[in-house]
């Protein structure tokens, strides 16, 4: 699992349980008529339902609330997996930034970590978050 997917996981919420796809039925698997005795067409399993939209900044001063740090998940990627449960290190950040595409300088840690929040707030919003519009510049 990539570094991004545990931390989207961790602010959007363990995933419900996985439902099996319903399977394509056969000719032995369908019903017979019972006016005319020919097959009956095969049903459409119902679309799935939309995801919810995730409050992310609900979310995480929830998980904030609870920490027991002061934390500034606001600006700081650091701070940001350390609430989430992550290990912040260096590497880890590395790791997370050629995940996402980073293209500057690894080795100049202040402005990859501004580029990862931000990045991070904008991936959250890709994939269903609600994220405040001054995270997303």
């Amino acid at each position: 699992m990539s570094i991004f997917s545990k931390i989207k996981d961790a602010i959007f919420g363990t995933k419900a349980a996985a439902q099996p796809a319903p399977a394509n039925p056969s000719a032995a698997n369908r019903t017979p008529s019972v006016t005319t005795g020919a097959t009956a067409a095969p049903t459409k399993p119902a679309p799935a339902p939309a995801q919810p939209v995730v409050d992310v900044e609900a979310s995480l001063e929830k998980m904030a609330a609870t920490s027991g740090q002061k934390l500034n998940w606001r600006t700081s990627i650091v701070d940001l997996m350390k609430l989430v449960g992550m290990d912040s290190s260096f590497e880890n950040r590395k790791e997370l930034a050629r995940e996402l595409g980073y293209t500057g300088d690894p080795g100049d840690s202040a402005a990859m970590n501004i580029w990862l929040h931000k990045r991070v707030m904008k991936e959250l919003a890709a994939h269903g978050g609600k994220v405040p519009a001054n995270m997303l510049d």
